[in-house]
């Protein structure tokens, strides 16, 4: 019978910045398809270089790890192809135009320009920003669309740092909308956030960083109003 289809899996994965400082050590992690992964930690613990890992944006030391198939050691170049990465450099061009931004990713993944508008709809982008260079744009209309141009790549793997910075009440609660309903379309989502509540709300999986390792990995999710779920 063959084994589980995962989306992420690593073995005694190992980073280490340049000057000596180890960010992880021996780390074990397997993620399924549908996945709400949360990983939180206070800032600076490597919940930020996790992310960059799994995206093939960073080179691991040691350990094995493939990532939709791909092998992160070997292969980074299509790991980056196929998942959907919002850091807090959103990967935006600051000369080109909202609309431009996005239509550059979505023929980058091989999705038709009709996907744009839908893509900025779903992120409530208004028509009129839609012609203004991302330079022009305040920081809650960046991660707006810095989201959106993940959307529009349809990505299996969705990767998000700190999604809700910069974002007003309104903005952080469409947010949420659009993780779990990536998850409920077969997405599997890894969420970095110092915000605790709202990570144990959205995720059904929870990782704690610290010291360079996994200090916690617990399953499932809360009700609303902060009660575990059965």
């Amino acid at each position: 019978m063959a084994g589980p289809q995962y989306v992420y899996h690593t073995q005694g994965l190992s980073k280490t910045y340049p000057g000596g400082k180890k960010v992880f050590e021996n780390i074990h992690l397997s993620f399924l398809p549908d996945a709400k992964i949360g990983v939180v930690s206070v800032n600076g613990s490597g919940k930020s270089t996790l992310l960059r890992i799994c995206a093939g944006l960073l080179r691991i030391e040691s350990g094995r790890a493939e990532v939709l198939g791909h092998d992160l050691v070997t292969d980074r170049a299509a790991v980056r192809r196929s998942v959907g990465l919002l850091g807090h450099d959103t990967a935006l061009y600051d000369d080109l135009t909202v609309e431009e931004n996005l239509r550059f990713w979505a023929r980058a993944s091989r999705i038709d320009d009709e996907a744009v508008p839908a893509a900025l709809d779903r992120l409530g982008v208004a028509e009129r920003l839609r012609d203004v260079a991302v330079r022009n744009l305040s920081a809650g209309q960046r991660r707006r669309t810095a989201l959106a141009a993940v959307v529009v790549r349809r990505p299996r793997l969705w990767l998000l740092d700190e999604p809700h910075s910069g974002l007003d009440q309104g903005g952080r609660d469409l947010i949420d909308q659009v993780i779990l309903d990536a998850a409920s379309a077969g997405a599997t989502v890894m969420l970095a956030s110092h915000e605790l509540d709202r990570t144990l709300d959205l995720a059904t999986r929870h990782l704690t960083v610290a010291g360079g390792t996994i200090t916690s990995d617990e399953r499932g999710s809360r009700e609303p109003g902060g009660h575990d779920a059965a």
